[in-house]
Parts: structure tokens; sequence; C-alpha cells
């Protein structure tokens, strides 16, 4: 009779811890979904359990402090990282009126008359002075960018014909530095959802880029996947730099007239309009690589 009573203790000992562990894992089970859903969602609900377990309680209020915290720091963070842009925005702004002044008046004083010397003087200043405009200018569009909270609007636009408008607008430039674009473009018309300005924007960087960086060569492609391909010899360049081109404030040595917000800005636009830039270099040849989805009829 007593191995039987001991049988029956322990079957109902197993049956017991087999319903507190089948617990312990739904509460685990619930904490590990209501976790994943704060850390991905911005939400003011905690970790909530249905099991009365002490210690699954006890877990449950301490990643619930922990939240509290997370929370907290990410409000501060978001606030912080708004009223920096929102600085930069305004500074880069200001910069602007006292640097066109400055332009004005040395528009004004190379009609005086002057010394062959001070003649030379003031063309160096006034060249300074275009370089840090040019620069102001880019560091307020790229503040711009980044501060923009309405989502842009996007249509779908032939690519074919923006690649052309830009190539275009960039040759006389291009040429003058002794570079001849060779233009491999699909006679296919390549439809994409984007945005216009931002879209031209990016291929504009992109090209100025290629004016910078180039040994004298360039070619553009565009594929029948919509793929567009910017190529060119760079030997001054190297894998690391590579790396870093679409960083912010990011130079090489051999741009020292420039943020390094180009690419940085093209990189932003693109993921905007929900496309994809790389950059890869191999052979002292740089590609830079331009994908959108597709538009969807």
């Amino acid at each position: 009779m007593f191995p039987w009573i001991l049988c029956g203790i322990l079957l109902i000992s197993v049956f017991v811890l087999t319903v507190k562990i089948v617990l312990l894992k739904k509460s685990m089970d619930e904490i590990c979904a209501a976790f994943k859903e704060h850390l991905s969602t911005d939400t003011n609900t905690l970790v909530s359990i249905s099991s009365h377990d002490t210690h699954a309680k006890k877990l449950a209020s301490e990643i619930n402090v922990q939240l509290r915290l997370l929370r907290k720091q990410r409000r501060q963070y978001l606030s912080g990282d708004r009223e920096l842009k929102d600085a930069v925005t305004n500074i880069s702004h200001d910069l602007r009126t006292p640097l066109t002044a400055i332009c004005g008046y040395l528009d004004l004083l190379q009609e005086e008359e002057k010394s062959e010397k001070v003649n030379r003087y003031v063309m160096a200043i006034q060249n300074r002075a275009e370089v840090l405009k040019q620069l102001t200018e880019e560091l307020f569009r790229y503040s711009m960018i980044m501060s923009a909270q309405e989502p842009m609007p996007l249509e779908p636009l032939c690519v074919n014909d923006l690649l052309e408008q830009s190539i275009a607008s960039f040759y006389a430039a291009l040429t003058k530095r002794g570079i001849t674009p060779q233009i491999d473009m699909t006679d296919k018309k390549i439809m994409r959802t984007l945005n216009r300005t931002a879209f031209l924007r990016v291929l504009n960087n992109i090209l100025n880029n290629a004016l910078k960086y180039s040994d004298g060569d360039l070619t553009v492609s565009l594929s029948e996947t919509g793929e567009i391909i910017f190529t060119n010899r760079a030997q001054n360049l190297n894998d690391v730099q590579v790396g870093k081109l679409f960083n912010r404030f990011f130079t090489v040595e051999t741009a020292r007239n420039s943020t390094g917000l180009g690419l940085a800005i093209a990189k932003t636009l693109v993921e905007q309009m929900e496309g994809t830039i790389t950059a890869q270099y191999h052979g002292n040849v740089l590609s830079v690589c331009l994908d959108f989805p597709q538009t969807t009829a």
C-alpha cells in the first residue's frame, strides 16, 4: 500500500511542477512579447503578466522600472536632438546674411581703383568667401532635410528623363575639367515613385562628388532593372575613405572646400524615398550605386 501512496504523491508533485513550469513559461513569453513591443513602439503602457508567481511578478516589476528610465532618456534624447537640429538650422541661416553682405561689398570693391597687390588680396578673399557661402548653404540644406517632420510627397517619375536632365546641367562643369561623361542608358522607360526635387538633388550631389574626385573620367549607366551606377577612377581614395563617404562631415584630403555633407544628404534623401545607395571601390575605381523599388501599378 505504501508504494502506491508514494507513487500517487510523486504523480501529484509532477503534475503541480508541470503546471508551474507551463505557467512560468507563459509568463516569460508574455514578458518577451511586451518587452519587444515597448522597444519597437513609443508606448506608455507597462509590462503585465497573467501569472501570480512572486518571482515572475518581481521580474516584470524590475523591467518596468528600467522601461520608465528608458522612456525618460528617449524623450530627453529626442528633445535634445530636435534642439540641436533647430540650432544648426538657425545658425546656418543666420550665417547666410552676413556672408551675402560680405560678397556684395567685395563685388563693389572690385569696381574700385586699387593696386595689383590689393587686387590679388581682394580676389583671394572673394574666393574664400564664395567657398564659405557654398559650405553654409550645404549645411543649411542638410539641417533642413534632417529637421523635416512631414514625409516628402512622392509621385511616379521617369528616371531616364531626370537622369538626362541632371547630366546635362553638369556637362559644362565636367568638360571644363576634361571629363567627357560616357552614358549607357536603357531605352526602356524606368518609372519609380520619387520626389522630383529630392531625386535631382541626389543625382546632383553624386555628380558633384565625381567632379571633385574623378581622375578624368565618368561613366553613368541606367540598367533595365532601374539600377543607376556612377563610375570613375579615383586613385586618391582608399577602401577606408570610401566606406565613410556617406558619413556626416567626413571629408578626404583632396576635398578641402567641402563639408562632406553632399553624399550624406544624398543618403538621407534616398532612404526617405525607400531606396538604397552604396559605394564600392575596386582597382582605383569608385562606383556609386542607386536603386529604388519598382513603382506599383
